[in-house]
């Protein structure tokens, strides 16, 4: 007779797990299960990381009052939990620990719950939802559930990485420079400056000064106009689909591709059909 098997539901086996192991099976069942709860779970995360950056954007232009604090404190500590979570079903938390998107979570939450500390980190909460289009099975569960998303993949991820390193310095600019440069008094100054130094447009109305400004605007050039360019690339480059080759490996073919341009495998590229 075969051993029981432990169930998300319950079994056997399951009475006899302790609480704490309870607690892991369930977390696990919502952060890496390919079931529908695990999916409307993960997705969930995603809206909530879209609503945090619409409200770090927003909330910028609003002076701060007791809703604002309120709201940051509630941020912070789902932050906080998802973090905590996301620790707790590890496999290698000495890995996860050291993780740079743990330590940028760890940043986010300091933000908002000591916003007065931490203010110009708050930008790096921004990194969550990278981490989320990267880990959880997120980006297998777009490509099966949105044909849109598997069409226009690279150019989606290209664009939200080059969004994130925009926030990024756009963050970074203002708390290194709005006490001591009177050009950036606000975070649309800070985010006016990124952009024309990002496109080398340059207009000269606003620079950073001391080494550590001139710095940063070295990496605002470097990295911003490598991503930048990237998201050109990812627009023009013709259309590919993610089929591995069974042979090769290659990933990437011809919409309508019957071989392998790599090694001549005979593929079967699945098709959603077109109706004309």
């Amino acid at each position: 007779m075969p051993a029981p098997t432990i169930a998300a539901g319950g079994g056997p086996m399951h009475r006899h797990l302790t609480r704490w192991q309870r607690l892991i099976q369930r977390l696990r069942h919502y952060y890496e299960s390919d079931t529908r709860d695990g999916t409307r779970f993960r997705y969930c995360l995603l809206v909530f990381d879209i609503v945090t950056i619409l409200f770090v954007v927003v909330s910028s232009f609003v002076p701060h009052n007791k809703l604002i604090e309120l709201l940051n404190y509630f941020f912070g500590i789902c932050i906080v939990a998802d973090l905590a979570a996301r620790f707790i079903i590890s496999r290698h938390r000495r890995q996860e620990l050291v993780h740079p998107a743990t330590w940028a979570d760890m940043a986010a939450a300091a933000s908002f719950l000591a916003p007065a500390v931490a203010e110009a980190a708050g930008f790096l909460r921004v990194l969550r939802t990278v981490r989320l289009l990267h880990t959880y099975q997120l980006l297998a569960r777009l490509r099966h559930d949105s044909p849109w998303f598997r069409r226009h993949e690279d150019a989606v991820l290209a664009a939200v990485h080059l969004a994130v390193f925009i926030f990024i310095m756009t963050g970074l600019v203002y708390g290194t420079q709005h006490q001591t440069n009177p050009a950036i008094t606000d975070y649309i100054d800070a985010l006016y400056f990124t952009v024309t130094t990002l496109t080398t447009t340059g207009f000269g109305d606003i620079t950073l000064s001391g080494r550590e400004g001139r710095l940063i605007s070295i990496a605002v050039m470097i990295l911003g106009v490598t991503l930048f360019l990237n998201l050109v690339r990812a627009l023009l480059r013709p259309a590919k689909v993610r089929f591995h080759c069974p042979n090769c490996g290659l990933l990437r073919h011809d919409p309508d591709a019957v071989h392998c341009k790599a090694c001549g495998e005979l593929l079967n590229i699945p098709d959603e059909g077109r109706i004309l």
